[in-house]
Parts: C-alpha cells; sequence; structure tokens
C-alpha cells in the first residue's frame, strides 16, 4: 500500500515558517520546508486539514495558529458534520481544523489525529485513474466530486476534491496562478500528477 511520509512546503524563509509550524500546530517530520520563490498568486490548489478528536481541540489549535501569526479565513463554526474554522499560514497555504464530534469529552489537547492532504483536481475521475495507475487504493469515493485513498498508517492521508469545491470549503476563491509550492514526499516515486502537483520518492 502506498505511504506518503511527508509534505514539503515551498516558502521564502523556511526558518521563520517552521518556527510557526512548531508553535501552531507541533507538527516536525510530517511538514517539511524547502527555499523557494517560485511565483504564485492566490489559491494554490491544496489544502491540509488537521483531524482532531473534540471542538476543545479545534479552539486550541486554531488559536494557538492565530497567535503564531495565522490570518483567519473561515470562523470556527459548528456543521452537520461536525466542529471546525480555517486559517492561512504566514507561507499561503491554507488549513482547516476539524473534529466530527459534536461535544467535548475532555480538556483541550493539541493532539492531532490526521493530518489530510487534499488536493484540488480539474477533473476528479481523470486524476483518480492516474493515482490508481500508480497502485493507490480508493477508500471512499463520492462519485466525480472526492476521492480519499488508502494510505495504511501513513503520518499524511490523500484525498482528492474539485478544485472549485476545494476552494469553497475553505472560504477562499478559486483563482490562482504559478507554483503549487508543495511536492509529496512517497514511496510510489517521481512525477507530477494530471494537476501539476509533484510527487518525488521521500527521504528517511
Amino acid at each position: 500500500m502506498a505511504s506518503i511520509e511527508s509534505v514539503t512546503l515551498e516558502v521564502a524563509d523556511p526558518t521563520a515558517v517552521r518556527r510557526f509550524y512548531t508553535d501552531a500546530f507541533g507538527l516536525d517530520s510530517q511538514v517539511r520546508l524547502r527555499a523557494s520563490e517560485a511565483p504564485t498568486t492566490g489559491f494554490r490548489g491544496f489544502t491540509l486539514s488537521l483531524t482532531v478528536s473534540q471542538p476543545a481541540d479545534v479552539n486550541s489549535l486554531i488559536g494557538a495558529a492565530l497567535d503564531a501569526g495565522a490570518s483567519p479565513v473561515k470562523p470556527v463554526t459548528k456543521s452537520l458534520w461536525g466542529y471546525g474554522g480555517v486559517v492561512q499560514a504566514p507561507d499561503g497555504t491554507i488549513w482547516k481544523i476539524a473534529t466530527s464530534a459534536k461535544k467535548d469529552t475532555g480538556p483541550a489537547t493539541r493532539q492531532i489525529d490526521e493530518i489530510v492532504l487534499l488536493l484540488g483536481a480539474a477533473d476528479v475521475a481523470a486524476s483518480k485513474r492516474f493515482y490508481l495507475d500508480r497502485g493507490l487504493v480508493v477508500a471512499k469515493s463520492f462519485g466525480r466530486k472526492y476521492v480519499e485513498f488508502a494510505t495504511g498508517s501513513s503520518p499524511v492521508k490523500l484525498a482528492l476534491y474539485g478544485r472549485r469545491a476545494l476552494a469553497k470549503d475553505a472560504g477562499v476563491a478559486p483563482d490562482g496562478t504559478g507554483s503549487h509550492r508543495l511536492v509529496i514526499g512517497s514511496d510510489i516515486g517521481s512525477f507530477a500528477d494530471p494537476d501539476g502537483f509533484a510527487w518525488e520518492t521521500a527521504s528517511r
């Protein structure tokens, strides 16, 4: 089964951004940083989600992110599926912090249950076929709208969503140009997918 070991964000100032991710989310090995000045504007076509176990944890992580320098994008709210909010990190990456739980079961923590990388696809069905041809296995699929892949015990989970739908869910405009400023590290080789997302063989 394919495994995604890390995501690398290409940023202008890796030292400052590393400080943000440590202070905000306590992330280390799963999110890596690489210096880049590649031109990019607007929505970069992906979001990263942190799934936690209760609403208090959402509040804790959103609060820590804002204190560390993130910008609010979507305020924390209750919805049919749970509770969550969206922030934008200083490097421009959009993060959604959410839980499916409606009530707290204990004191707030900063424990992260899952990191999910959502790639915005121009054609979800075509991107799904592309990834199936590279050995990925579908865990959940909702027609041509959403696909979640089975990545076992990988540190990072992977899903595909229509680009416009993903932008709407995140609370941002779908338009954007230039580099995604994202490299996905895995054990399935180096390539670029139909939407231009770069993959490389993960270094241990």
